[in-house]
């Protein structure tokens, strides 16, 4: 029973806690609610004062911007204002002058009317004018000018022939005594033989059935040794030899060497030709360095590149006319030392120039342009001397500019090229070239006969002295000269022989 009752009161007091802490979080709760309310309300009322702080300075700067804003336009309206003012300025200048321009062209216009006036009659006076003397003169103006530039031109062409005349014989009589001395003297020094070489290769068999190997069966042996050598092999009719052909001198006398090794030898066919090419080759080079290291030495010039000392030796094959060009090279540059030391020129300089004036020989056939020019550019790039450079270049005139030792080498190069039996020259080529000049003579006005003698060396032309006076033959003398340096290609040089002469013939009876 009293555990009931405990029970029963412990249950009671802990409804009664239960009832007591029930209302007192029920009175705390609404004291919370009524704070925060209070709370929520504050905060309402403070954020409403701040809109309408925010809204009364958004609205203030609204109302200065707007005043700036204006006030800018109100600046800028008038800015405009002052430029419209001055554009209207400018407007009505430039309408006051085109106006005044106008003004100017309307009096330019009339001016040029009354100017073509003017000149249309002063015109018709001259014609009226012309007429007259015309009439008077008996001759019409373009007869007159006609024999008035007649008259002064025969008058000037008179004086100035009779002056170069006189020149031209005193410069004559001094200039040959001088080139006779030294042309003298050069020659009395240099003392070369005169000989002619063949240029035809011809190889001796030793009996016409080693024409048969030569060609081989299907000529297989003589197009093997063309290809090799570059040379064509000639087998015709001609007993126990045969003949080369080629363009390059060195490659033909590669080929000769070659086919005199394989004749001796006897083994013939294309490996083996093949073989003695190339030591043929190797011959023929070692022999062009010797050659061209002879000719150096015995020229007396030192110091040569190795590829034009090449260059050299490589004449030795060549020929002009049937003279040898690396003994006219030699003969050369003993003529141009001679020459230079008569006239005060360094020795050396065109001694050297003399002995590789022709060296673009050696070359031409696998270049483009003129020996002498050719010859420069190697020696220019090999780095000799622009002085002998010059020498070369100019010793034929193809260059712009010729100095002392281009015309010192000419001269040599023309003694050594035009002396007796230097060069052999085939008839058929010399009649030609004899009919040529002749023709050229008797092509000019007022010649009678022309005769060409000397070999070629003179042409004498007879005049008709009723069509040629005394200065017309001087001029008549050099026209032909000139024409025949422009026409002809002959070596040296040729004399240009002008006659004139009257005949009076009376009989007595």
């Amino acid at each position: 029973m009293y555990e009931t009752i405990w029970i029963i009161i412990i249950l009671g007091v802990a409804v009664a806690g239960w009832l007591v802490g029930f209302f007192y979080r029920g009175i705390v709760r609404s004291k919370k609610d009524r704070l925060a309310e209070e709370r929520a309300v504050e905060l309402v009322k403070e954020a409403e004062t701040r809109q309408k702080e925010t809204i009364l300075e958004a609205k203030e700067e609204a109302v200065r911007i707007r005043s700036e804003a204006e006030a800018e336009n109100r600046q800028r309206r008038s800015e405009i204002g002052r430029q419209e003012k001055k554009l209207s300025q400018k407007a009505e200048n430039l309408d006051h002058k085109i106006e005044s321009c106008e003004r100017r062209e309307r009096a330019l216009v009339q001016k040029e009317k009354e100017i073509e006036a003017g000149l249309s009659r002063v015109e018709k006076l001259k014609q009226e004018q012309r007429e007259r003397l015309e009439i008077v003169a008996g001759m019409s103006s373009a007869e007159a000018r006609s024999q008035l530039l007649n008259a002064v031109e025969s008058e000037t062409r008179d004086n100035l022939a009779q002056r170069m005349r006189q020149v031209e014989t005193q410069i004559k009589a001094e200039s040959d005594e001088k080139a006779r001395t030294i042309i003298a003297e050069a020659l009395q020094r240099c003392a070369s033989e005169v000989a002619t070489e063949a240029t035809v290769s011809v190889v001796a068999l030793p009996s016409d059935e080693m024409k048969g190997r030569l060609i081989g069966r299907e000529g297989r042996n003589i197009r093997a040794l063309e290809a090799a050598t570059g040379a064509d092999l000639i087998v015709d009719d001609t007993p126990e030899s045969v003949s080369l052909s080629c363009f390059d001198p060195v490659r033909r006398e590669i080929a000769r060497v070659a086919l005199e090794k394989l004749i001796r030898d006897g083994r013939i066919h294309p490996g083996r030709i093949e073989e003695v090419v190339e030591k043929a080759k190797k011959e023929v080079e070692a022999d062009i360095q010797t050659e061209g290291e002879r000719v150096a030495f015995k020229a007396g010039v030192v110091g040569l590149h190795p590829e034009i000392i090449s260059l050299l030796g490589r004449l030795k094959y060549r020929f002009s006319y049937g003279q040898n060009m690396i003994s006219h090279s030699l003969e050369v540059a003993q003529l141009s030392a001679a020459l230079a030391t008569e006239i005060g020129a360094n020795v050396s300089i065109a001694r050297t120039a003399g002995l590789l004036h022709d060296i673009g020989k050696a070359v031409d056939h696998d270049g483009e342009g003129l020996h002498a020019l050719l010859g420069a550019n190697i020696l220019k790039r090999l780095g000799v001397g622009l002085e002998i450079v010059g020498g070369v270049a100019g010793h034929h005139e193809e260059a712009d500019t010729i100095d002392v030792y281009g015309f010192i080498v000419s001269a040599a190069d023309a003694i050594s090229g035009a002396r007796p039996g230097a060069r052999m020259e085939s008839v058929e080529h010399y009649l030609k070239r004899i009919e040529a000049l002749e023709n050229i003579a008797s092509s000019f006005p007022g010649v009678e006969k022309s005769f060409a003698i000397q070999a070629g060396r003179e042409v004498r032309i007879l005049v008709k002295p009723d069509e040629i006076d005394d200065l017309a033959s001087l001029r008549l003398a050099r026209d032909i000269a000139r024409k025949v340096e422009e026409g002809l290609e002959y070596p040296g040089q040729i004399k240009v022989t002008v006659i004139r002469e009257t005949r009076s013939v009376e009989y007595a009876k």
